[in-house]
């Protein structure tokens, strides 16, 4: 069956690179693509649509929103998922606590050769085991210890870190508690969508850097970057003397109809991947964040060794019991899982993109095509550029985030983490339409938000 046209906007003009260099994703599969949606709703015994109680488990999202004491409120901030993760995880870790002994573990070289296989399974690159490291902690906190081992290593006053804006609002604490001073480099926002600065993050690096620091894809608005992009970054890191440290926790979540692939920043750094680290963690692709872990591929030997000398100052090791359990089984079982929550997320994105443009066209600045969250310009949907969140989750009952967390270009935006029962969203959308924020239009006709474009429920 042929896929229907594509809803998303068109595909961005080919890099100034040739084709070879940035290799495309097969011909994308249609987010309403049908089989994609059996095999999501098989994998998960239907529950995708179905309400998605997470009170009395302690989630941070909802405890932020006020769910659990007003089950009318809908949480929409923090990124994990309020959907179903995949079975293969939760039969596992049950089988795992059933045995009575849950003492220290260690890595077994297989684990090192799973990361290995999903990666040339998922995003056709080619990963040295050797230069995989598995950590007992989460992203946050392996850049946390790779600032401070490449400060450590350093001979003279640290550099700064460069960082994008709006960028996710961890980095720019992390610097702070490691010592390390950052600037901030505004994205270029281009009609399409939004774009690195290369040759502003160059001109910044006329002295020496600790590292250039970014998400890829990018949070807060899921743009996939462009492998000539990544493969700049890491030539003006490794020019002044820094590395690349590139936060891909969202790379298995590209969308099937993604204009290209995932970047993988040690590949698309070349010969330049002694300077460069990916950081990633299987939390947000199976929405196992609970269960803080990460692996970081690190090429290079020495960078690697320090790494475990850090960590070990902090009784830290390779490993780890249960995120061990977790992400095997994610990694060994997960890929039909992930192949159908994709398409659902990406129809769950369009429909979301055609409500929130009918409210203003403007809404959406960079529309996402990775990952389950949407960058929104409050203003364009006539809220206030301060207390926006505050303001939609008293009127009406939606907690978003704010977006002056993710540095000083994030003021007067919100994040909306689309990642729940359709219904739900469904129900958030039309609290959007009704609210009464964009000069009266909401009073007009709209479509009816009770069925997916596609036809689909």
């Amino acid at each position: 069956m042929s896929p229907p046209p594509n809803s998303t906007p068109p595909a961005e003009p080919p890099p100034a690179e040739p084709q070879s260099a940035e290799p495309q994703s097969a011909e994308p599969q249609s987010a309403v693509d049908g089989a994609f949606d059996e095999a999501f709703d098989e994998a998960c015994d239907g529950a995708f649509d179905r309400p998605f109680d997470r009170s009395g488990t302690g989630s941070s999202k909802w405890a932020s929103a006020g769910a659990e004491a007003d089950p009318d409120r809908i949480p929409l901030g923090l990124a994990d998922m309020d959907l179903p993760g995949p079975p293969a995880v939760g039969a596992a870790l049950a089988a795992r606590v059933a045995h009575p002994a849950l003492g220290y573990t260690v890595p077994d070289p297989r684990d090192r050769e799973l990361v290995a296989a999903w990666y040339l399974a998922r995003h056709g690159v080619a990963v040295d085991p050797d230069w995989v490291l598995l950590l007992p902690f989460g992203p946050r906190t392996a850049v946390r210890l790779l600032l401070e081992t490449l400060l450590a290593a350093a001979d003279r006053p640290p550099g700064p870190v460069l960082l994008p804006t709006p960028e996710y609002g961890g980095f720019a604490p992390t610097c702070r508690a490691a010592g390390v001073p950052y600037e901030e480099v505004p994205l270029a926002l281009e009609p399409d969508g939004y774009r690195l600065p290369v040759a502003e993050f160059a001109r910044r690096a006329a002295r020496p850097l600790t590292a250039v620091l970014l998400s890829s894809p990018h949070n807060p608005s899921g743009r996939v970057w462009r492998r000539a992009e990544i493969r700049a970054l890491a030539e003006t890191a490794a020019g002044a003397g820094g590395v690349l440290l590139s936060d891909e926790v969202h790379a298995d979540l590209v969308h099937p109809d993604a204009p290209r692939r995932h970047p993988v920043a040690v590949e698309a750094a070349g010969e330049l991947a002694r300077a460069t680290v990916t950081l990633h963690s299987t939390g947000k692709t199976f929405n196992t964040t609970g269960l803080p872990s990460a692996f970081v591929l690190v090429p290079d030997p020495g960078l690697r060794a320090r790494l475990t000398e850090v960590m070990a100052g902090y009784g830290l090791w390779e490993g780890g019991l249960l995120t061990r359990v977790a992400q095997n089984a994610a990694l060994e079982s997960g890929g039909p899982w992930l192949d159908g929550l994709l398409a659902r997320l990406a129809g769950s994105r369009d429909l979301a993109l055609t409500a929130l443009r009918w409210l203003a066209p403007a809404a959406v600045p960079s529309p996402p095509q990775a990952s389950y969250l949407l960058w929104l310009d409050a203003v364009a949907l006539g809220l206030p550029a301060e207390g926006a969140r505050r303001l939609l989750l008293e009127r009406c009952g939606l907690d978003l985030q704010d977006g002056i967390g993710f540095g000083a270009a994030g003021r007067g935006f919100l994040r909306l983490n689309y990642a729940l029962p359709r219904p739900r969203l469904i129900m958030a959308l039309d609290r959007l339409s009704r609210a009464g924020l964009c000069g009266g239009r909401p009073s007009e006709p709209r479509p009816p938000a009770d069925r997916h474009p596609d036809g689909g429920g």
